[in-house]
């Protein structure tokens, strides 16, 4: 062999060399970064707090969550669920705020709603949205108003006649802000009477004790209660969003209904809000690792063709939005004109 084959040769076998120790070294290090991700969450048990009582839809939508997160998250820790009513959520957003551990070992279901409570100097608020450390949505949410089948109320202008009582969670919650807004901006004369659970809520319409509720999502009276929808228990009245859900094509939007450029800009705000309908979230202070880890483990969950089939089973919703564009909706709804923040606090305040 001459001596510029020889030259070549030895090239290759270096060049070779340097290829498998460059292999060995990244290896080392991705088996290094997934050691660690295990050794964080080996052993450990994560608390996934739910906002309201067991039954509702939040609650329903966070249990199939946590049972996929197990799965998903390195180390398989232990998913528990923690029931935590009160205020309609704000008691377990406050507790999450100040209280809870910040070591990656609680995820919350927010409720959509208080995710921009803050701007309304709410009193009872104890914690800055901004702040919290956003995993992802589950699936956004339209609401409904609904009356029960034997009201004479059978759509929304009808609700213009005369008092509706419906059936509501707290002050700050979707069942008192909606039919608020409805009243504002349609002229209906929407009574909410607060102090319900969710299930309570649902129970009150079947007892006669209250003829409607307002601001529940269409997907959780699917998932809770599917004898209304299937058995036609129910009257919708009117939806919310942007544009019409499948499953009610004929069901008009409040945008349907709303000419000016004041409520136009009132309900583009809260479809933003409903963009967001499924949040959770962490602790403000949770280490960014251990967020990623969390964000990457609640994609793939959303992602898994078994949570969709057991979904689907279950009438409920998939339509995942990861915590990154989850963050930007959320400055985005902070960027709302003071006029529209002051109009609607003069409406919940009402």
């Amino acid at each position: 062999m001459g001596p510029n084959k020889r030259t070549f040769a030895m090239r290759i076998l270096c060049y070779r060399a340097y290829i498998v120790g460059l292999s060995m070294i990244l290896c080392n290090s991705f088996s290094g970064k997934a050691s660690a991700q295990e050794q964080a969450y080996r052993g450990k048990q994560i608390r996934m707090v739910i906002g309201s009582g067991a039954g509702g839809g939040y609650d329903t939508y966070g249990r199939i969550l946590a049972r996929y997160l197990e799965k998903f998250i390195p180390g398989h820790p232990t998913v528990i669920i923690q029931n935590m009513p009160g205020a309609a959520g704000i008691t377990a957003m406050n507790w999450t705020y100040n209280i809870a551990p910040k070591d990656g070992t609680v995820i919350l279901a927010a409720f959509n709603v208080l995710l921009t409570q803050p701007l309304f100097n709410d009193p009872t608020v104890q914690y800055d949205m901004l702040k919290f450390e956003h995993v992802g949505s589950f699936s956004k949410i339209q609401n409904v108003c609904v009356t029960w089948q034997t009201s004479p109320i059978k759509n929304i202008m009808q609700a213009k006649d005369r008092e509706v009582i419906l059936a509501a969670t707290g002050a700050a919650g979707n069942s008192v802000l909606w039919p608020k807004i409805m009243n504002a901006v349609l002229g209906t004369k929407f009574k909410p009477v607060v102090g319900y659970g969710t299930t309570e809520q649902r129970l009150a319409l079947e007892r006669g004790e209250a003829e409607g509720i307002c601001g529940l999502s269409w997907s959780t009276i699917k998932a809770s209660t599917p004898d209304w929808v299937l058995n036609k228990r129910i009257n919708v009245l009117v939806q919310t969003g942007n544009q019409r859900q499948k499953a009610l094509p004929e069901v008009p939007l409040v945008l349907d209904f709303v000419t000016n450029s004041e409520d136009r800009a009132l309900l583009t705000f809260m479809s933003l809000i409903e963009e967001l309908g499924r949040p959770f979230i962490m602790p403000p202070g949770t280490p960014t690792p251990l967020v990623s880890i969390i964000r990457r483990a609640f994609d793939a969950s959303l992602g898994d063709p078994d949570m969709r089939r057991e979904a689907e089973l279950q009438l409920l919703e998939v339509d995942p939005i990861p915590g990154e564009k989850m963050s930007r909706i959320i400055k985005e709804a902070y960027m709302i004109p003071q006029e529209t923040v002051n109009r609607i606090r003069v409406i919940a305040n009402e």
